[in-house]
């Protein structure tokens, strides 16, 4: 009896050892179809926290503008974000970095409200809806459930060669911990620009807004060439945002009656002055919140002297002009005075000069015919002569 007890609990131990081996190896083999089905890396709070750049807070901001940029992805260093226009060795875009991390339920995207844009629950957009809303092809995921859905596509159908610009919201801030003026992307919307059924100019289509510190984890793993002439990849998206390596020109700023400038300028003219203007306000604000030197001042004072005199110069130019020819005329006047008057001097003093030298002639001959007589007289030896002794 003792021996079959034993045994008998031998075979329970046994079958409970061999269920949690297999209650194991089952979890372990899910674990790894999630993950090897959602692709993509992991990022955990504390990397979250990492890549994020926190805003100031309220009470440290003096001053704060919000512009609204184009960046044209055919243009300067913007291409990178553009190409490879499918996933290949090289990595992904920006465009299907979004769409695979939107697809898998990882970040959230909110409605394009132009200019009156809100991050909040209320206005996040659902996923499904905004491929269908752009005919982007998808199938639902094995897993996806009403609160996480989570869809599937294929590379081909993500239209990435279609997104040609994005539209970003920019905020420059001056922070008074560090006196400094500061521009941070906050969010950035990519456009598709699609022709219709009869050709003519693509239509340009803002699809959704995407705040970028919700997608800077994912930015910083995928590096980019940023110039043909070197093949290394050398900066992250996350770097070219974040060092402000893109270009791109302002087509509003944050205001009361929520306009455009090109609403605010229709001119073209006038609408180029408007953008120029802004740029150079915020790119010279941090200089103009200190005293620069001494040399500095002296120089732009010196340049600022040689612009007026140029300037006055000329305007003057015609009246200069006219000054210097009466000028001319004048000196061409006294120069003939000059010579007459000289004339009449020269003649003056050549007859004076003939009447001195005849005066001259004529004494010098009375001299001569004198000179015998004052000889003789002028001579006193102080002898007596012999004629003279011998009328005696």
């Amino acid at each position: 009896m003792k021996s079959l007890r034993l045994i008998s609990a031998l075979l329970l131990i046994g079958l409970a050892l061999q269920g949690g081996a297999q209650v194991k190896k089952r979890t372990a083999g899910d674990s790894r179809k999630k993950d090897k089905k959602e692709g993509a890396a992991v990022i955990t709070d504390r990397q979250q926290s990492f890549y994020e750049v926190r805003e100031p807070s309220d009470a440290d901001l003096q001053w704060m503008k919000v512009i609204y940029r184009q960046i044209d992805l055919t243009k300067g260093k913007n291409p990178a974000l553009y190409y490879p226009e499918e996933p290949n060795a090289d990595g992904e875009n920006l465009f299907f970095i979004i769409m695979r991390l939107l697809a898998n339920n990882q970040i959230s995207a909110y409605e394009y409200l132009d200019g009156r844009e809100m991050f909040t629950d209320e206005f996040k957009i659902k996923v499904g809806e905004m491929m269908d809303r752009f005919h982007i092809y998808y199938t639902e995921a094995k897993g996806s459930t009403e609160k996480n859905p989570i869809y599937e596509f294929e590379a081909a159908d993500i239209p990435s060669n279609e997104v040609l610009s994005y539209y970003i919201i920019e905020k420059w801030e001056f922070d008074t911990r560090s006196n400094q003026m500061k521009a941070r992307v906050e969010a950035l919307c990519p456009v598709l620009h699609r022709m219709d059924e009869y050709g003519g100019e693509a239509v340009k289509y803002p699809m959704f807004w995407v705040k970028l510190n919700d997608i800077r984890p994912y930015m910083a793993q995928q590096y980019i060439f940023t110039d043909d002439d070197n093949n290394l990849a050398r900066y992250s998206i996350d770097d070219f945002f974040k060092l402000n390596m893109y270009s791109g020109e302002i087509y509003k700023t944050k205001n009361l009656r929520n306009q455009s400038l090109r609403q605010m300028y229709p001119e073209d003219e006038a609408y180029k002055h408007a953008q120029d203007s802004i740029e150079q306000r915020l790119r010279s604000f941090n200089q103009d919140l200190w005293v620069p030197p001494l040399e500095v001042l002296q120089a732009r004072a010196e340049a600022e002297e040689k612009a007026r005199a140029e300037a006055e110069g000329e305007l003057v130019e015609g009246e200069e002009g006219a000054a210097e020819g009466e000028v001319a005329a004048d000196d061409s006047k006294a120069d003939d005075e000059k010579v007459t008057r000289t004339t009449k001097r020269g003649a003056k003093s050549s007859s004076k000069n003939k009447s001195t030298k005849s005066k001259s002639k004529e004494k010098k001959t009375k001299i001569k015919e004198r000179k015998p007589k004052t000889s003789t007289q002028t001579v006193n030896t102080g002898v007596r002569s012999v004629r003279n002794r011998k009328k005696n």
